[in-house]
């Protein structure tokens, strides 16, 4: 039976719900009324995540991709995860989703904008002078730390891996509650501190998420107005907005085998399309060394890069904000490819999210960001000019119209941009419905109401200005502080599980052996 059309709806997790809706509803009113006081409350809270939780983060980072690369690589990574044989979809349509997911919309305003910004001002661990050729490599090698492998390895490595054993084999419910079962017990599945566990990793979520719908809406609408005669105004922006909450909800309510793949799928053969146009159209030679020129630097500096606390401002800024935004998503991502990686390997898995997943974002960070390097080195401020000017958009744009084509290619990275944060709409709408059900199949009307829900707070929040959706997005770092102890325990968990997954089926195999041996002698 498919996991669309099951014979009764799951109970509704109602403490869940209402403490993570009560806080969202009271942190869009507390933007209406004083959004100048909800901004000094978030700074603050932004201010001691930052200072206390900071150096701790990175390390979390570091040693879960450690700890995921040895459970890959040793006998334990054959070990089969949801306890079918057989995958549930095809591989592309897997990679397709978790790549579309987790990448979302950062992966292409983001990869236009970091690798300028680090570019025109040198991250400081590199001693090398700003705005020169030198500064190409470090500049991408910095982009690729923080997009690329201990991001993804926060986000669904080892924790997948403790959701898929409880769920699936021990039955327990899928929630982030179920990451610290190890710990807790079953007082914490059944207990109001589950629920609280539950509520904060909702709320950080669905932060993390509407912070991206509204930046979506202000940055195609710009982008419109600089192409079009489009008026860059909040009518433009609502209904930009509007059209992609009818998008991603229709395919979140269609299903993960459904909609979120259909979805996927297409973003990316239109950003293979895209890659493939610059690679011909572009500074294919440029991109081509600048790539293997930046990855030789991050794996150089690898481990200085990961545990740098020298500017501590900067570090702030950058790689700590990015780690607390990664970590925010991290219990609901992992929940959401524990749901989509039935039948596949701890090694697939791994492989995947850990290795395969950070090159293609570090080769499309070279393509999109690489690219606006080659013209700034080319013609200095036609791609930072415009950058410091307007911001993510900006970048993007001034480097798309620097190709032949450039209207279309525009257009169609916008278009890509959309659908990118489409399916993240999508997949974190089923998601935050699962939770609230602690099952893979969650009612329809709570998707509906979920990804409405997040919709309109994104269009509430702009209507006061940029600032409401600034306050929410840097919101899910503070909310960081709680998620990443909750994380937390999965750095030994996980191998400790999957261990015990591959001991448990060797034992399987060797039973099977036996029984089919007797069976022979039996049968002679």
């Amino acid at each position: 039976m498919s996991d669309e059309t099951r014979p009764s709806a799951p109970e509704i997790d109602w403490p869940v719900f209402i403490t993570s809706g009560g806080f969202i509803v009271a942190f869009v009113g507390l933007a209406i009324v004083d959004i100048d006081l909800l901004s000094a409350i978030v700074n603050a809270g932004f201010s001691i995540a930052t200072t206390y939780f900071g150096a701790y983060w990175q390390g979390l980072l570091l040693l879960t991709f450690l700890a995921a690369i040895l459970v890959c690589v040793s006998p334990a990574g054959r070990a089969t995860l949801g306890g079918i044989e057989t995958p549930e979809m095809s591989t592309f349509k897997w990679v397709a989703i978790i790549m579309c997911t987790l990448l979302a919309g950062g992966g292409v305003f983001w990869a236009a904008a970091e690798p300028i910004a680090h570019f025109t001002n040198s991250p400081p661990l590199f001693a090398v002078a700003s705005n020169t050729a030198d500064a190409v490599a470090p500049a991408l090698a910095q982009s690729f730390l923080h997009w690329g492998f201990l991001a993804w390895s926060i986000l669904g490595s080892l924790t997948a891996i403790v959701l898929m054993h409880y769920h699936y084999e021990r039955k327990l419910p899928l929630k982030p509650r179920t990451l610290l079962y190890p710990i807790f017990g079953e007082r914490i599945i059944h207990g109001w501190a589950g629920a609280l566990v539950d509520a904060c990793c909702v709320i950080a979520v669905v932060s993390g998420t509407v912070g991206p719908i509204g930046f979506l809406g202000l940055q195609i609408s710009f982008s419109l107005s600089e192409l079009s005669d489009i008026a860059n105004n909040y009518t433009t922006q609502l209904t930009i907005i509007v059209a992609l909450i009818v998008v991603y909800t229709v395919s979140a309510v269609s299903g993960v085998t459904r909609g979120i793949q259909l979805l996927s799928s297409f973003n990316v053969l239109l950003s293979v399309a895209l890659i493939l146009f610059i690679l011909l159209a572009g500074p294919t030679q440029f991109i081509v060394e600048n790539f293997l020129r930046g990855s030789a630097t991050q794996l150089q500096h690898f481990f200085s890069m990961t545990t740098y606390r020298g500017d501590v401002s900067w570090l702030n800024n950058w790689t700590v904000f990015f780690w607390g935004w990664f970590l925010g998503y991290g219990p609901l991502m992992a929940l959401f490819i524990a749901r989509i990686s039935r039948g596949r390997t701890i090694r697939e898995l791994i492989v995947v999210v850990s290795v395969i997943a950070p090159l293609v974002t570090n080769f499309w960070f070279t393509i999109v960001g690489g690219t606006g390097i080659y013209f700034e080195l080319v013609e200095p401020g036609v791609i930072s000019g415009p950058f410091a000017e307007h911001g993510m958009p900006a970048a993007l744009l001034s480097m798309t119209q620097q190709l032949p084509f450039g209207l279309l290619i525009s257009v169609l990275f916008l278009i890509l941009t959309t659908i990118f944060v489409a399916t993240t709409g999508d997949s974190m709408t089923y998601t935050v419905s699962m939770v609230m059900t602690g099952t893979d199949h969650p009612p329809a009307g709570l998707r509906v109401f979920w990804g409405v829900v997040m919709g309109v707070v994104a269009a509430i929040l702009i209507s006061i200005g940029s600032g409401g959706i600034s306050a929410l997005q840097s919101f899910i770092v503070v909310t960081a502080m709680p998620v990443s102890l909750i994380l937390l325990p999965s750095l030994w968990c996980g191998p400790k599980i999957a261990w015990a997954m591959h001991l448990k089926e060797m034992h399987l195999k060797e039973m099977h052996l036996k029984e089919t041996s007797l069976q022979n002698k039996k049968e002679e």
